[in-house]
C-alpha cells in the first residue's frame, strides 16, 4: 500500500493521497498534510503525529483489502457507540417527508436515557422493553412504524457484522388501536365551520385548507407560498416510485385562502401556535358551532378521505392524495367508522308493495 504525496502551490504543506490505481477516483486525500519545512516545534510535533496516523491509515486499508472475500470484519469498521450508528443510518436513509426514521432514533435516545450504548447491550430483551416502551407512550399505527424502523436498524447492523443474530428478529412491530374512534366531519359539518366565526382566524384559515387538501398538521405549520402555484399545491411528501413530489390540484375554497394569504411577509402561508395551542383554538371555535363531536387537527385528514370515498373516489387516488404509496392506510385507518345516514342505507332493503298477511295488523 503506498501513499502520493503533493505540495500545495505555496510550496510549505506536503499533502498525502492514497494510490489505488491511476483510474478516475482511485487516488483520493487521506486528508492528512505535514509541513515542508518546519519552522518551529509546534510544525515539528504536527509532523510527528501527522506521519504516525498516516502509519495508522496505510495499516487499516491494508487489512481492509486483505479481508476482502473472508468473513472478517477489521474493528476500525465498527461503530463503539450504537447511538453513533443509528445516527449514520437515518442520515444516510433520510427521505424528505417521511420522519418516522429520525422519529425512531428520538425515540430510542429518550428510552435508553444515556448518551452511550454498546451494540452488545442491544439484546433481545432490549427489543421487547423498546417495543413496550412505544406502546405505552403512542396510539395508532406509530409504535408500530417507528419500531418497524429501529428493526431496519438492527437488520442493516446485523448485515454489517455488529450482531450473529438479528436480536429483533423474534419482536415483531405492533400497532396500539385507540380505544376511542376518531370523529370526523360530514358536509353540513363542513359548511358550518366554513359559516362560523372564529376567535384565531390564522387557526380557522389553516383548519380549512387541510379539510381541503389533507395536509397533517406539522405539513400545513411549514408550508410555504412558494409551494403554491396557481391551482396545484407542491408537497414535501416524495413518491417512492417516482421519486417526484406529491402535487395537489386545489378546491376553489382553498385557492381562496391562498388567496387571501399571497402577501404574506414570512414566506409561510400561516403563522400558527403551537399544536396544542391550535387544538385549543380548534376545541373553543367547534363549542360555538352544533357539531357536537370531538375534533382534532387530525380529523381533517380523515375527514378528507372519508367524504372522497363517499363521492365514489378510488382508493389509489384518495392515497396519492394523501402521499400514500399504497392503498393500505386507506383502507385500514382512514375510512368510516359508522354510516352517514342509517335511516337512508336500511330503506335500501327490498319492501313488497302489498304486507304479507302476517305483518297485517
Amino acid at each position: 500500500m503506498n501513499f502520493l504525496k503533493r505540495k500545495n502551490t505555496k510550496g510549505d504543506k506536503t499533502y498525502y493521497y492514497y494510490d489505488f490505481g491511476r483510474a478516475k477516483g482511485q487516488r483520493p486525500a487521506t486528508g492528512i498534510f505535514v509541513y515542508t519545512k518546519p519552522k518551529d516545534q509546534t510544525q515539528k510535533n504536527h509532523n510527528k503525529q501527522a506521519l504516525a496516523l498516516l502509519e495508522v491509515k496505510k495499516s487499516q486499508v491494508i487489512i481492509e483489502q486483505q479481508s476482502i472475500g473472508t468473513a472478517f470484519i477489521p474493528a476500525h469498521k465498527f461503530k463503539e457507540n450504537f447511538l453513533d450508528y443509528y445516527q449514520e443510518y437515518v442520515n444516510n436513509n433520510r427521505r424528505d417527508g417521511n420522519r418516522h426514521l429520525e422519529s425512531s432514533l428520538k425515540q430510542f435516545r429518550l428510552f435508553v436515557g444515556v448518551t452511550f450504548i454498546s451494540p452488545a447491550d442491544i439484546t433481545e430483551n432490549t427489543c421487547k422493553a423498546f417495543r413496550r416502551f412505544l406502546l405505552d407512550k403512542y396510539t395508532g399505527e406509530t409504535p408500530s412504524d417507528y419500531y418497524t424502523r429501529f428493526k431496519w436498524v438492527l437488520a442493516a447492523a446485523t448485515a454489517d457484522g455488529y450482531f450473529r443474530i438479528n436480536p429483533s428478529e423474534k419482536v415483531a412491530a405492533r400497532s396500539n388501536p385507540s380505544i376511542r374512534l376518531k370523529e370526523h366531519l360530514e358536509v353540513p359539518e363542513y359548511l358550518e365551520l366554513l359559516n362560523t366565526p372564529c376567535t384565531n382566524e390564522e387557526v380557522k384559515n389553516a383548519f380549512i385548507f387541510c379539510c381541503y387538501t389533507g395536509l397533517r398538521w406539522v405539513d400545513v405549520k411549514r408550508l410555504q407560498i412558494n409551494q403554491i402555484s396557481g391551482t396545484k399545491l407542491t408537497t414535501r411528501i416524495i413518491q417512492a416510485k417516482t421519486g417526484l413530489p406529491v402535487t395537489l390540484t386545489l378546491h376553489p375554497i382553498a385557492r381562496m385562502i391562498v388567496e387571501k394569504r399571497r402577501f404574506s411577509t414570512t414566506g409561510l402561508l400561516f403563522r400558527l401556535p403551537t399544536a396544542d395551542g391550535a387544538n385549543k383554538v380548534l376545541e373553543r371555535w367547534i363549542s360555538a358551532t352544533g357539531i357536537g363531536k370531538y375534533i382534532t387537527w387530525s380529523c381533517a385528514r380523515l375527514s378528507f378521505a372519508i367524504l372522497l370515498k363517499d363521492k365514489l373516489v378510488d382508493d389509489p387516488t384518495i392515497a396519492y392524495l394523501m402521499g400514500h404509496s399504497t392503498t393500505k392506510q386507506v383502507q385500514k385507518t382512514y375510512k368510516r367508522h359508522r354510516p352517514a345516514d342509517q335511516q337512508n342505507s336500511i330503506e335500501q332493503l327490498p319492501t313488497p308493495e302489498l304486507l304479507p298477511y302476517f305483518l297485517t295488523l
